[in-house]
């Protein structure tokens, strides 16, 4: 019998995006001593990525708190070889890293029907074992999701990016004036004419101190890791969080959020990145648009403005700046463009590094002989 379920999750909203688990492969079962027999070998514990499933459809299903294998079949005089257990299949969604207590990555599921093995089943009883079954592993887990999409869209709250991706794509977010509307990843697909999809996820608006975990912080930056490219989506007329927080003009927004990927894992600032400058239809937005133009051209006759711990190490470089207003759809379309032409440009160094790595890989034996 498999019993199973979840000890610990986190959630936001109604999302689910962590799962702690214990799972335990099945022991061997016994040896027949006088005739040599072996028992058979414990169940294993796979962890499975499945279409449409989620981690709240895990917790929901398994109430019971534990994953187990079944156990091998005894050694008899009809069968001197038992048969191995029933192994359990713990369904995930595609987009699962698993790691052990230690925070160690056992692996990744980012495709279906991916699996990892999590708990082996123990050894049947036979000769060197003293005929003894051997218990199977006993291993807690966690099961920790990142959505995997072609586009992250990186912003502050209410910086509008669940307006763009209502415009851009045929998801339908939650959409609200006010910060902190997105509380789950939302994820929508662009479609083009000639049948191309790229897919795009809005994600929780960061605030400062993301990188130590404040606000949806570690929840929303963790998603980004799977993406291709960023999309970084600012208000032209600037931030401000609340009241007892400082305002932050668009090229402050952009700084404190380049840091703030650098801060969280530095490998993020090496995405390929685009910048879409929103709310193009408020008073002003053009004479602010030139001004920060002028901001993103030479940053480094603005930095001095900046305190030292706000400044990052590498600045991200934007392959396109679009302006765009969700409002009216200024730029809507031009924004489209210029998504699919980062994201082809991409694949094309991508295949040509690829292409590379392949020839020298056959050049290298003849070189050898």
């Amino acid at each position: 019998m498999v019993r199973c379920g979840c000890v610990l999750l986190r959630k936001y909203g109604n999302f689910i995006d962590n799962v702690r688990i214990f799972t335990k492969g099945g022991s061997g079962g016994m040896g027949y001593p006088r005739l040599g027999g072996e028992g058979g070998k414990g169940g294993d514990v796979w962890v499975v990525a499945q279409k449409n499933m989620t981690l709240k459809q895990l917790k929901n299903k398994y109430p019971q708190k534990r994953f187990a294998a079944g156990g091998g079949a005894n050694s008899r005089v009809s069968a001197l070889k038992g048969s191995k257990g029933k192994d359990c299949e713990i369904p995930v969604p595609v987009g699962i890293s698993v790691t052990d207590e230690n925070g160690k990555v056992i692996g990744e599921l980012n495709k279906e029907e991916d699996r990892i093995l999590v708990a082996k089943g123990g050894l049947g009883g036979k000769l060197h074992t003293n005929f003894l079954p051997l218990k199977g592993q006993k291993r807690v887990i966690h099961l920790d999701l990142k959505v995997i999409a072609d586009v992250g869209l990186v912003g502050f709250p209410n910086a509008g990016k669940s307006s763009l991706l209502s415009r851009v794509s045929h998801a339908r977010p939650a959409i609200a004036d006010y910060a902190f509307t997105t509380l789950r990843p939302e994820l929508g697909k662009i479609m083009y004419n000639d049948f191309k999809q790229i897919s795009v996820a809005d994600l929780p608006g960061l605030i400062e101190g993301a990188h130590m975990n404040k606000g949806m912080g570690h929840k929303f930056l963790k998603h980004l890791e799977r993406t291709k490219q960023l999309l970084f989506v600012i208000d032209i007329s600037g931030f401000q969080l609340s009241s007892v927080t400082p305002y932050r003009t668009a090229f402050e927004t952009i700084i404190l959020l380049m840091k703030e990927l650098e801060l969280y894992k530095e490998e993020l600032q090496a995405k390929p990145a685009l910048l879409a400058v929103n709310k193009m239809d408020l008073p002003d937005a053009h004479v602010k648009l030139h001004e920060l133009m002028n901001q993103l051209q030479s940053p480094e006759d603005f930095l001095h403005l900046f305190e030292k711990n706000m400044i990052p190490e590498k600045a991200v470089e934007f392959q396109h700046v679009i302006p765009v207003s969700t409002v009216t759809g200024e730029g809507i379309e031009e924004l489209k463009k210029c998504v699919r032409k980062a994201l082809d440009e991409q694949d094309d160094r991508e295949n040509d590094a690829h292409h590379r790595e392949q020839l020298l890989n056959l050049q290298i034996p003849s070189t050898a002989s």
